[in-house]
């Protein structure tokens, strides 16, 4: 069961262009968000779209397939874990953060 614990599956579209950092070290870090939607028929009988937006985040092999493969738009399956984190913005303001951290990606094509 601890292979369960905390892991998260989505299936959307990107977004938007991922964000590529190259850190001092090297290594790629990726930000994007993606978008997955949700049709049902509300208790009034009108069709409803609902689309929920999700930050995600790939560091290393992860995030350079992401790079290389992923635009705004493309349709992709990840799998990773996810994270909450809080900073304090230029004016000192605490903000808070959920993100998906990922292990896998699937690059799926429409």
């Amino acid at each position: 069961m601890n292979a369960m614990k905390n892991r998260v599956q989505l299936i959307g579209n990107a977004g938007n262009d991922p964000e590529i950092r190259t850190l001092e070290s090297g290594r790629k870090l990726a930000y994007l968000t993606i978008a997955t939607n949700e049709k049902y028929t509300n208790d009034k009988g009108e069709k409803v779209e609902q689309t929920e937006w999700h930050r995600v985040t790939a560091w290393g092999k992860t995030a350079e397939i992401i790079e290389k493969y992923v635009v705004k738009g493309k349709e992709v399956a990840v799998e990773g874990k996810l994270t909450h984190r809080s900073y304090d913005d230029k004016n000192g303001e605490k903000k808070y953060v959920t993100e998906i951290i990922v292990n896998e990606i699937l690059l799926l094509s429409r």
